[in-house]
């Protein structure tokens, strides 16, 4: 008799957890129901999975190569799962999708809204997480797509350029500098306070980077870690300006980018997905709306980054 799903979702637990006692109760089993289920799959593989002799348990060199194929199978079950529920006609599904912090200030509202519009069915999952956390999630299978940037990506991982962003300075409406058009020459931010976000954030890198470049220091009034904050934070003040992505101020009246001289960098805003991934109706549909949505805005062609070098 061979092993069935269960023995593999008991081996990756106890595997993950190096404690039968911890994985049972991850499992809801008790820890005798476990070992028994656990020396049934090795005497079905023929082989020791898991080395016992430690103050822990942990996988034996054949047992690391049978879990790694382990989980793959699940993966590849739940993916036939979401395919056999997969929809055409878009009347239902269940999207999975990842930004970098600063999409999520001015792409995700739109989009979101596009999609109960068009595709009331389509039951939408965001979340927002690091770039390198985004592709790792898309290869474990645990998202669909990822809005992120352009560059060197992992193996396995399928980039599509979608428009290229540009920082800019941000500041309130209500300044009257704002009225002139003519770009700030980078050299007079020395003077200017910023409310930028932290360092946290790989915008916040872009943004020193630039700086250091051209040799200014401006003073750091505030640090955040939500654009959401910073918008809040300049709007009502004055003489506070940020750096954010200029389409920031897309959706907040009462901001307007400043342009600077010479220009921030830009980078290119690219929608991930798993290059083996199947790709459900929900997926596809969502692709062509991004790419509708990025046309409707006026966003600038994906071309070359213009980044500051390091």
């Amino acid at each position: 008799m061979g092993p069935e799903l269960r023995h593999l979702r008991y081996l990756i637990a106890v595997a993950e957890h190096g404690s039968f006692t911890r994985a049972a109760d991850e499992l809801r089993i008790s820890q005798p129901t476990l070992s028994q289920q656990i020396k049934q799959l090795e005497r079905a593989v023929g082989v020791q999975l898991l080395d016992r002799s430690g103050r822990g348990v942990r996988p034996t060199d054949a047992g690391e190569v049978y879990v790694r194929h382990a989980r793959r199978a699940l993966r590849e079950l739940a993916a036939a799962d979401r395919a056999v529920l997969d929809v055409a006609d878009l009347s239902q599904g269940h999207l999975r999708l990842a930004m970098t912090p600063t999409f999520t200030a001015y792409l995700v509202g739109p989009l979101a809204r596009e999609l109960r519009t068009r595709h009331p069915g389509i039951s939408l999952e965001v979340r927002e997480m690091t770039q390198d956390r985004i592709e790792a999630s898309l290869l474990a299978d645990e998202l669909d797509l990822g809005i992120a940037f352009g560059g060197d990506h992992l193996s396995g991982i399928a980039a599509v350029p979608l428009f290229t962003e540009t920082l800019g300075l941000v500041v309130t409406t209500r300044r009257p500098d704002t009225r002139t058009g003519r770009p700030v020459p980078v050299r007079e931010l020395a003077g200017q306070q910023l409310a930028l976000l932290s360092s946290d954030f790989a915008t916040r890198n872009h943004i020193d980077r630039y700086f250091a470049r051209h040799r200014v220091s401006p003073p750091i009034a505030v640090e955040a870690n939500s654009v959401q904050a910073l918008t809040e934070i300049v709007q009502r003040t004055d003489r506070l300006a940020t750096v954010l992505p200029e389409a920031v101020t897309d959706d907040h009246p009462h901001l307007t980018p400043v342009p600077v001289d010479p220009p921030l960098p830009t980078r290119v805003a690219t929608l991930l997905r798993r290059e083996s991934a199947y790709e459900s109706a929900a997926a596809r549909a969502f692709t062509r709306l991004t790419h509708a949505l990025v046309r409707e805005r006026g966003y600038a062609p994906a071309g070359p980054c213009h980044d500051v070098p390091d």
